[in-house]
C-alpha cells in the first residue's frame, strides 16, 4: 500500500480536508508526533510522499526544538529522491529553509481570514490551475521566508509577498492553511489563546468568519489536496496509523 509520512507539531493542527484527499486517493497516512518525542524517520525509505504540517515553533529554533534539524534532513531525502512534498505553514518554512532560504520573524503576525492572490505562475501549475485567482485563506503565522533559489512563488497576500512556492515537479509549500475544518480553527484558537491575547485579536471573531469561509475554502482545497494526492502513487485501499 502506498504510504506517505505526516509530521505533526500540535494537537490541533492535524490533516484536515487533506486526510479526506488521501483517503480518496488510496493512501496510507503515517502521522509521527515530534513534539511529543516520537523519533522523526531518518529517511523516506519506502513511503512515496512526506507531508510536514503546521506548528507554533520557528524553524530556527532548533537548539530548543532538535527534531527540527531532523524534519530538515528527511525534507531534503524527500527532495533528492524527487517524492512528492506538501508544506503547510510551520511545514513551509522548514521546505524554505531546507532549500537554502532564510526564514525570519515578520513585521506583524498575520492570524485570522484574509485574501490570497495566484499570480500568472500558478494559472499552468499542476496543482493550482484552473482554481480561482483569488480567494479569502486563514493564515496564522509570525515567520515568514524568502523565496527559495530554483523555487516558484504561485501566491501572495498584502502582507506577505510569498504565500505559496513550488520548488521542482513534486515539493510545494503553502504558508496559508487550506486544510482546517471548523473544529481545528475553534481548537488553535483555544490552544493559542494567549497569542490571540497579545496581538488583540477576537477568537470569537476568527470562529465565526469561519463559518463564512470556509465553504468555498474546502471546495478549492478539495482540488488541490486531490491533485496533490495524485502526485503521490496511489494504493488500492487506505489504512490510517496514528501513533500520536
Amino acid at each position: 500500500m502506498t504510504k506517505v509520512w505526516v509530521l505533526q507539531h500540535a494537537h490541533c493542527e492535524t490533516l484536515g480536508r487533506i486526510e479526506d484527499a488521501l483517503e480518496l486517493t488510496g493512501i496510507a497516512a503515517e502521522v509521527v508526533c515530534p513534539f511529543k518525542g516520537q523519533s522523526v524517520p531518518k529517511t523516506m525509505h519506502d513511503a512515496a510522499g512526506l507531508i510536514v504540517m503546521g506548528g507554533p515553533m520557528g524553524v530556527y529554533e532548533h537548539l530548543h526544538f532538535p527534531f527540527l534539524l531532523d524534519e530538515m534532513r528527511l525534507i531534503e531525502d524527500a527532495v533528492r529522491e524527487e517524492k512528492p512534498v506538501l508544506g503547510i505553514c510551520l511545514g513551509s518554512q522548514l521546505l524554505a529553509g531546507t532549500l537554502g532560504a532564510a526564514v525570519t520573524k515578520g513585521t506583524q503576525r498575520e492570524i485570522g481570514w484574509f485574501p490570497v492572490r495566484l499570480l500568472e505562475s500558478a494559472r499552468v501549475d499542476k496543482l493550482w490551475a484552473d482554481v480561482d485567482n483569488s480567494f479569502t485563506a486563514y493564515h496564522w503565522h509570525g515567520d515568514i521566508f524568502d523565496l527559495p533559489q530554483g523555487a516558484t512563488v504561485l501566491a501572495s497576500s498584502d502582507q506577505t509577498e510569498c504565500q505559496a512556492f513550488c520548488y521542482g515537479d513534486n515539493a510545494y509549500g503553502f504558508l496559508f492553511h487550506l486544510e482546517v475544518t471548523e473544529r481545528i480553527v475553534q481548537e488553535m484558537v483555544e490552544a493559542f489563546a494567549d497569542e490571540l491575547k497579545e496581538a488583540r485579536i477576537d477568537g470569537r471573531e476568527v470562529i465565526r468568519k469561519a463559518r463564512e469561509h470556509l465553504p468555498r475554502l474546502h471546495r478549492i482545497g478539495d482540488v488541490v489536496f486531490r491533485r496533490w494526492a495524485n502526485l503521490v502513487a496511489a494504493g488500492t485501499s487506505v489504512s490510517r496509523n496514528v501513533t500520536c
